[in-house]
């Protein structure tokens, strides 16, 4: 009975050694097919079982990975699935959604919000990635469906201060135009001015400054 008890016990565990290593190698194959955008792969790990809302060892989630990366076919792929996190976040507090803004991804934006989406979040919100990256229609269509114009980040950093650096003037003048607060100043004590001059956006600087004296 010792030796039978035994050999089970053993049995058992070469079957869990060997779906440990499957998973394994299932994980690996599904975040290198992400970075190649191979579709069919993932599309038949998904169809054995494998979960579209994994994330790698990062713990970045799989459609946040393909907007970044790009990778469209996956990220259609993944779109597919009932059980798609659309909202998912990763350790940074970053969504999908963030990343297609900051890529100025208007499609991905569009139907991401119209599944659901969060428009806003606290601290980092989609409308400082959308500020940051070079498509004022995502700033646009943000402002649009309810973003807060004047977002504070953790460390106060509005959307407009983040266009003033990073992103295209357009943007600047949009949300200047739509009345974002040019007197803002965020916990260093840096307004939208001082964001652009430290850019080398010196004309920039001088326009935000002398529309925040006003």
């Amino acid at each position: 009975m010792k030796l039978k008890h035994h050999l089970s016990f053993l049995l058992l565990m070469i079957v869990l050694i060997a779906l440990s290593k499957a998973h394994a190698n299932a994980f690996e194959d599904f975040f290198r097919a992400i970075e190649r955008d191979d579709a069919a792969v993932v599309s038949a790990l998904l169809q054995r079982g494998f979960d579209p809302n994994s994330r790698d060892a990062e713990g970045q989630p799989a459609l946040f990975l393909a907007l970044r990366q790009p990778a469209p076919a996956v990220a259609e792929v993944l779109w597919a699935q009932r059980r798609l996190q659309v909202d998912a976040v990763n350790p940074h507090g970053e969504t999908p959604l963030m990343m297609a803004a900051l890529r100025g991804n208007l499609a991905w934006m569009q139907r991401l919000l119209d599944r659901g989406a969060g428009v806003h979040r606290s601290g980092w919100a989609p409308i400082h990635y959308a500020a940051t990256g070079p498509e004022p229609q995502a700033v646009t269509l943000l402002l649009d469906r309810g973003a807060p114009i004047d977002a504070r980040s953790p460390n106060g950093t509005t959307p407009l201060m983040m266009a003033a650096r990073y992103g295209s003037e357009r943007s600047v003048e949009l949300l200047v135009r739509r009345g974002a607060d040019l007197r803002a100043r965020n916990q260093l004590d840096l307004g939208a001015a001082d964001f652009a001059r430290e850019a080398g956006r010196e004309a920039l600087a001088r326009q935000l400054a002398a529309a925040a004296a006003r």
